[in-house]
């Protein structure tokens, strides 16, 4: 199998997913897209070691893409509670607020 057809589509997710993080200024938002960018590099992981590994069927790819869903299961958790916390002393989610939390 080709690796082509998942390495662009990594492509575009993760450029998807850079133009969110860029553009929008809702950190509800932002998150989704940084969780974007996460499954691109999981799918370039996998793709990569499907075509490193043919013969073997290694599962490296397979296993760290796992470390990184639990990684990224760990930042959402994080960022919701600061996306809370936020909403709760600014009634806003606005991502240029970020810098008065301190206050």
């Amino acid at each position: 199998m080709s690796p082509l057809g998942p390495l662009l589509l990594a492509t575009l997710l993760f450029c998807v997913g850079i133009y969110g993080v860029i553009a929008r200024r809702n950190a509800v938002l932002v998150l989704m897209s940084v969780e974007l960018m996460l499954n691109a590099v999981n799918i370039n992981l996998v793709a990569f070691s499907n075509l490193l590994f043919p013969e073997d069927a290694a599962v490296s790819g397979q296993i760290f893409a796992l470390f990184i869903i639990g990684v990224a299961a760990a930042e959402v958790g994080v960022g919701l509670a600061i996306v809370f916390n936020m909403f709760r002393n600014r009634a806003s989610v606005n991502v240029d607020d970020v810098d008065l939390m301190r206050w």
